[in-house]
């Protein structure tokens, strides 16, 4: 067997299982170490596949960023493993359903584009993508069809990222009005003879 065939196995594998002890582990700590080995296998399989830029990236922008995250989060917040009853019969025809729908679609694009109904559009240019990236590497093909074709979309992108981020600094500055808090500089100011003060407590009994 090839090697290049024996990893793409062995990584698609090991994702695989990886996903299924993500959603399948109670413990939220071990679902996000599972979580970091599932990127780490689909970096594996995009470096197989020639796309190094995206396997480099995604290893530092999911595992080193995003999935530590995550893990120190559920670590410091402590979270305790609590029973949860879940009526199966009525999750079971929804999983079915959508497992049903993505196998249909897996198997609907497995099939060739039928090119014959847009033979009558004259107006329609089609792009050989292997020809004009012949000569390219995978830094530069990204580069060219990201800031070129597809530039108004990664503004959208950025825009929406904006929006979000703005969002969330405004939902962490709301202050509730009803909400008791300490002046700190007034409680210091004041001086400690007329704060404190000395009771006989025989004389008041």
């Amino acid at each position: 067997m090839n090697i290049g065939i024996f990893l793409f196995y062995l990584f698609s594998s090991f994702a695989l299982l990886s996903s299924l002890m993500v959603i399948g582990l109670s413990n939220a700590v071990h679902s996000v170490l599972f979580l970091i080995l599932v990127f780490c296998n689909v970096a594996g399989l995009l470096l197989l596949l020639g796309a190094e830029f995206l396997s480099f990236m995604l290893i530092i922008i999911y595992v080193g960023a995003i999935a530590v995250l995550f893990l120190f989060v559920v670590m410091m917040l402590n979270t305790k493993v609590n029973s949860v009853v879940v009526n199966s019969s009525s999750v079971w025809p929804i999983g079915v359903l959508i497992f049903v729908t993505l196998l249909l679609q897996l198997f609907n694009s497995t099939y060739d584009l039928d090119l014959t109904q847009f033979h009558h559009q004259k107006e329609l240019l089609l792009t050989s993508w292997a020809f004009e990236n012949s000569n390219s590497n995978n830094v530069q093909v990204i580069g060219k069809v990201l800031y070129t074709y597809y530039s108004l979309l990664f503004l959208i992108c950025g825009l929406i990222l904006l929006v979000a981020m703005i969002g969330v600094i405004v939902l962490t500055m709301h202050q509730r009005v009803d909400a008791k808090t300490q002046e700190v500089n007034f409680q210091l100011a004041r001086a400690p003879g007329k704060v404190v003060k000395f009771l006989n407590l025989r004389r008041l009994n």
